[in-house]
């Protein structure tokens, strides 16, 4: 049997709305079988997103203050709490279905935290899970090192996951600090934890490389934990995103149409 492929795109820097709108699009095509799996890397502008669990009390700044910093609000259906997203974050918003042998978001989400983790581990950074706390944590007062929550001088939280999935197929995905502006995530309780803060690569003192250099690297290791072909990587910066959709479904017709998926539980 052949392999499944993962097919990797960078879009460049994008305005958080019509995005969400690009990632309903695909998921009714992957959905129909209209599509394969793709991985969407990119940079935000700068956003404040709300998750279904938000807390209206986590958001500190006014939407006077938010226009004055340039920064939107946006709420969406991912999983989770309130974050922020903006230049020097590398995002990825895999769409894939995880029918018929993947089937479980708690070893979903690892995939995607343990994606991010190998990233980090070759720049020098050891992270790792809170199971209570979602995302990628790092001791900020000795980065080579993570013993634990409890042991960790310095807790800080380097990566964002939220995700959502209709018929097994995922949509939203992972948000990884690399040279972010982090004065912005005072604007908001990121996701709802007060009691930790949040780090990037740039801020612990380390080498940070861009999110484009780092895309094509997600892109490989997130294939191969989800058992996926490293496809073809797409560089569609320069494509207007109403076009996006349109080069994807060539992509995949060129690759032999994905099946259409079959009804599981719900999820």
């Amino acid at each position: 049997m052949t392999a499944r492929s993962l097919t990797g795109v960078w879009l460049g820097r994008r305005p958080y709305a019509p995005m969400y709108a690009l990632q309903l699009e695909l998921l009714e095509l992957r959905k129909r079988g209209e599509l394969g799996d793709v991985l969407l890397c990119l940079e935000h502008e700068p956003v404040i997103t709300l998750g279904r669990g938000a807390q209206p009390e986590h958001l500190l700044a006014s939407a006077e203050l938010l226009r004055e910093r340039g920064i939107a609000l946006e709420k969406t259906d991912r999983g989770g709490e309130i974050t922020l997203h903006a230049p020097g974050q590398l995002v990825g918003y895999p769409i894939v279905s995880l029918a018929p042998d993947r089937q479980d978001v708690r070893r979903y989400v690892k995939d995607l935290s343990g994606t991010l983790r190998e990233l980090l581990a070759a720049r020098g950074v050891q992270s790792g899970e809170v199971p209570e706390l979602i995302g990628v944590w790092v001791d900020g007062a000795a980065p080579g090192a993570w013993p634990g929550l409890e042991q960790a001088r310095a807790p800080q939280k380097i990566a964002a996951i939220g995700v959502r999935l209709s018929r097994w197929v995922s949509m939203h995905g992972f948000a990884l600090n690399l040279t972010v502006d982090l004065s912005s995530f005072r604007l908001i309780v990121p996701c709802g934890i007060s009691q930790y803060g949040v780090c990037s690569l740039a801020s612990l003192g380390l080498p940070a490389p861009s999110p484009l250099e780092l895309a094509p690297v997600a892109h490989q290791l997130l294939a191969a934990r989800l058992g996926r072909a490293a496809g073809e990587w797409l560089d569609l910066s320069a494509l207007p995103l109403d076009q996006v959709s349109a080069r994807l479904r060539s992509v995949s017709s060129a690759l032999g149409r994905p099946q259409s998926l079959p009804a599981p539980a719900r999820c």
